[in-house]
């Protein structure tokens, strides 16, 4: 059994250390680097080509639910840990992986850069590493995205878009960057879309009646014809009688979530052209907006044939989630 390696003793005892350090002088620590939905794992490469390895894949690069063809959640870069030191320590996203006679499944933040998630495996044998790698997968998985959500968020911050179609419309806000413009406006629909190098992205927003979803059991069933119908009124095909529907193949995903401080359902799935060989990925958001009484319905799709479309999804869900309800006019004497 070897001895526990350097590194990973250190980032140990920055976890260990991390409380209590409050009214000490906080480290410099330089920003961290890196892809978005990249992640970089610090790995022995006979580790990585064995079962460890396959588990680290089958859930770190697993399918993307929603897309059209099969891309990975994330891309992973395995590095030995012999060359883990200097600008490579600076990845925003990090996995390491050690055989060593601790057990250990810990995730800690900005360990050598900001910001910064560092998730460590270790155990004796591979059965125990795949163990501790099961039981800190969803975790690490989530803490990754929002970590990434949040880079990409401020990335496109540095310039956002002025126009107030959406709180002028429905007393919303999203962080939109400034590239999208404003394509369709009419009375409780707004479009916003941006070209991209093989089509387009693009940000619509409704809202329908609170009572629209009236019965659990046909929840799916309302959603596809909600998206229909607005698809129908709002978003034609490139010929006449063509228009935006739901993939008629398969329903979509539907998750619990919460945007904006209020409950909500997040819808992933395929759109299509009814009668015209058109499709690409969509998330919606179905946010319950008791205050005013309505369903606020925000989405974001890609039309981008041939194109890997992870990269432009995520950031039309980081657009998504920087949405806000602004607080209602009082029109009272």
């Amino acid at each position: 059994m070897k001895k526990l390696g350097t590194l990973l003793f250190a980032i140990i005892m920055l976890a260990l250390s991390a409380c209590g350090d409050s009214g000490k002088k906080e480290k410099f620590l330089p920003p961290s680097t890196g892809g978005i939905n990249s992640l970089m794992v610090i790995m022995d490469t006979e580790l990585w080509r064995g079962p460890v390895g396959e588990k680290i894949r089958d859930e770190f690069a697993a399918q993307i639910i929603g897309l059209p063809q099969i891309e990975p959640l994330f891309t992973l870069t395995q590095v030995p840990p012999k060359v883990f030191k200097g600008t490579t320590t600076h990845a925003r996203s990090i996995l390491y992986v050690e055989q060593d006679s601790t057990s250990l499944a810990h995730i800690k933040d900005d360990a050598y850069a900001k910001p910064q998630k560092v998730a460590v495996v270790t155990g004796p044998t591979e059965e125990v590493m795949i163990r501790n790698l099961d039981s800190l997968a969803d975790r690490a998985i989530k803490e990754f995205k929002a970590n990434e959500i949040a880079e990409a968020q401020s990335r496109f911050k540095r310039s956002l878009s002025k126009d107030k179609a959406l709180e002028e419309e429905f007393g919303i806000k999203l962080d939109v960057p400034s590239l999208y413009k404003v394509g369709r406006r009419e009375d409780n629909f707004v479009w916003m879309d941006i070209q991209i190098p093989k089509g387009t992205m693009n940000v619509i927003a409704y809202e329908m009646p609170w009572d629209y979803f009236s019965n659990d059991s046909t929840f799916v069933d309302d959603i596809v014809r909600m998206r229909d119908s607005i698809g129908e009124k709002y978003i034609p095909g490139p010929y006449e009688n063509t228009f935006m529907i739901t993939e008629k193949a398969f329903s979509p995903y539907v998750f619990p979530a919460e945007i904006g401080g209020k409950k909500a359902a997040e819808v992933k799935g395929v759109w299509e052209i009814s009668g015209y060989p058109m499709a690409g990925p969509f998330l919606t958001y179905i946010i319950n907006d008791r205050e005013n009484d309505r369903k606020m319905v925000i989405e974001g799709f890609t039309f981008a044939p041939s194109e890997a479309k992870r990269d432009y999804m995520f950031e039309l869900e980081a657009i998504l989630k920087t949405i806000e309800f602004l607080p209602t006019k009082d029109t009272s004497d």
